[in-house]
């Protein structure tokens, strides 16, 4: 078996890796954005921590953490 074996093996399996079709970050990220203001409907990741979501009511709307998400438990 010589290197032009070889080559034409790695070609055979990066074809098939091919065939395959790029991965995409965007569904699973669009599945992560469950926290959504009920104001304005900006979606959030559903890691976001309470300061930062008290940050979007206080300066965006000029509300209170319970009136832009009154779903969200601390």
């Amino acid at each position: 078996m010589g290197n032009g074996a070889k080559a034409q093996q790695k070609r055979e399996r990066n074809a098939k890796e091919a065939k395959k079709g790029p991965t995409s970050q965007k569904a699973a990220n669009a599945a992560q954005m469950n926290i959504i203001c009920t104001i304005c409907r900006q979606s959030f990741f559903v890691t976001t921590k309470a300061p930062d979501l008290q940050q979007h009511a206080d300066s965006k709307h000029s509300k209170q953490l319970k009136d832009c998400f009154p779903t969200f438990a601390a």
